[in-house]
């Protein structure tokens, strides 16, 4: 976990991106978000919908530096919003135990 934690921290991007992201993964619900983000039918556990996502998040970043036609910055924020929203859920399961002590 914490490789993962300092990976997203690691992350570089723009300002306005991540706002848009942040705002986006306040309203994060799983079971609606997660498929369109992935573009699956189907509800990995959340380590692997966060490694799937953390791929496809660095492709859509390649693109934006790359300058792409097809990049969009709307399925870049989907995408980031998702990650922070699966980050979010990982780290309120791994706080659980704490406070049931």
């Amino acid at each position: 976990m914490t490789d993962l934690a300092r990976h997203l921290a690691s992350l570089r991007r723009p300002r306005l991106l991540i706002r848009a992201a942040r705002i986006g993964a306040d309203e994060y619900r799983r079971a609606v978000h997660l498929p369109r983000a992935l573009r699956s039918a189907g509800l990995p556990g959340t380590p692997e919908a966060l490694a799937r996502l953390t791929e496809i998040e660095a492709a859509l970043d390649d693109a934006r530096r790359l300058g792409c036609a097809s990049y969009t910055v709307s399925r870049h924020v989907e995408v980031l919003a998702a990650m922070m929203g699966e980050a979010r859920l990982i780290k309120a399961r791994a706080e659980r135990p704490a406070l049931a002590a």
